[in-house]
């Protein structure tokens, strides 16, 4: 699939049991983040609105959302990403999909141990003809010692206190990571201070991305591997 090629038509309705449910229309934010690149997140949005809830990539209360939410949640860190990044419980490809359409330049492994969400995603990178992506089935303790990245991020994985043990790991030395959090990031950060200490995390700090842009902007916390 070319840069070039057209938006694909939006998936608009889901039918889920008796009930059918609308689906985020795409919003205008979108072009200004993924750019000529915005058919293939359409392309995406559309996988993930026809098969989320068969495969539980998403629940029932997200397709109204799925774009803000979702989508341009994650894809609002691409700026901040660069070299290789790892995306543990990658899931249904979020971040670690609307990142790699938003940043082609930056090599992204995603990380899932569910066999049925590591086909999914190898289905939607050879679809999508991603080749900054690889998908690897396995869970993040286990290629700790054949693994390492510049960056790792996570999104609605755990709380920073068992996150960080499972994530820091994978960073290379003076690396960072890149933890896709909510507003309870700040509490999670004093909770986890035994963690952050064990694993010599630097600079560490809560960031809100997209402020400038007509959305929700997506709050990170940031910390670099010491």
């Amino acid at each position: 699939m070319s840069d070039a090629a057209a938006i694909p038509e939006p998936v608009t309705q889901v039918q889920l049991g008796d009930e059918s449910v609308e689906v985020e229309p795409r919003p205008d934010v979108a072009a200004e983040i993924f750019g000529d690149r915005v058919h293939l997140a359409q392309a995406y949005a559309n996988a993930l609105a026809d098969d989320g809830e068969t495969l539980g990539l998403l629940g029932p209360l997200e397709y109204p959302r799925l774009w803000t939410r979702h989508i341009v949640n994650s894809a609002l860190i691409a700026p901040l990403l660069a070299g290789s990044v790892g995306d543990v419980g990658s899931g249904a490809g979020l971040p670690g999909i609307p990142l790699a359409i938003a940043r082609p330049d930056v090599k992204f492994t995603l990380i899932e141990p569910m066999e049925r969400r590591h086909t999914w995603l190898l289905e939607q990178v050879e679809a999508l003809g991603l080749d900054n992506v690889t998908p690897l089935r396995a869970r993040a303790e286990e290629v700790a010692d054949t693994h390492s990245f510049d960056q790792v991020t996570a999104r609605a994985v755990a709380a920073l206190s068992k996150l960080i043990p499972i994530t820091a790991p994978l960073v290379r030395y003076e690396g960072e990571l890149v933890l896709l959090k909510g507003r309870s990031a700040e509490a999670e950060i004093q909770k986890a201070a035994k963690q952050i200490r064990r694993f010599q995390l630097e600079d560490i700090r809560v960031e809100e991305v997209g402020t400038e842009l007509d959305t929700e902007p997506t709050r990170v916390v940031r910390a670099t591997i010491a």
